[in-house]
């Protein structure tokens, strides 16, 4: 239970007084605990802003995974990869977060049902990267090399499919966790938020 109290400060004696009678005044209200809300995780689908059919047909299975699992798309909002991923999530019931480098909210995919504009240009990889819990990767250029690099630098997850390969860290892990399949990418994404969150 919550209470809050009214009153008003006198001026002359800085006492909290009722202004009709000069009296304190506390008023108790009581409102009902709100119980605590818990999130759905956010996975980033990042990739190049023009892509071949076998790699759109693959961003579009790993956003029907997204979706099917009731989690929430993040993408840069554009075309190639980012479409093809937003439009698997919306044709399986799925939300979808564009956060477009520029001011024009016309060109954003069909497929986004949130278009952030930033007008930012490339800096906007910081806040996809920042929105997710995880990041899957899907094949890409130097766009999404950089969502890569600055996810790892922010501590994401990244998964890749067919993207690039970077190694190990300090530990022996590889800094991208590579996947086969969609489904096995959107899997490894959530296991790897469900111990974050």
């Amino acid at each position: 239970m919550i209470y809050v109290c009214l009153s008003f400060r006198d001026k002359e004696s800085n006492q909290r007084t009722n202004p009709s009678n000069g009296q304190v005044l506390q008023t108790a209200i009581s409102m009902p605990q709100l119980p605590q809300i818990q999130r759905e995780p956010v996975i980033a689908v990042c990739g190049a802003g023009m892509c071949d059919p076998q790699t759109a047909a693959l961003a579009e299975e790993v956003g029907c995974h997204i979706a099917r699992a009731n989690a929430v798309l993040v993408c840069g909002g554009l075309g190639g990869v980012m479409e093809a991923a937003c439009q698997g999530a919306v044709a399986c019931g799925g939300l979808t977060i564009g956060i477009l480098p520029g001011t024009d909210r016309s060109l954003a995919n069909p497929f986004v049902r949130v278009p952030i504009l930033t007008g930012i240009g490339h800096a906007r990889n910081v806040l996809i990267v920042q929105t997710a819990d995880a990041v899957i990767a899907i094949s890409g250029e130097y766009g999404t090399l950089s969502e890569i690099a600055l996810a790892r630098k922010c501590g994401r997850p990244v998964i890749g499919l067919n993207t690039w390969s970077l190694g190990n860290d300090s530990n022996g892990h590889p800094h991208v966790l590579p996947a086969t399949t969609p489904s096995e990418a959107v899997a490894l994404a959530l296991q790897l938020v469900a111990t974050a969150l």
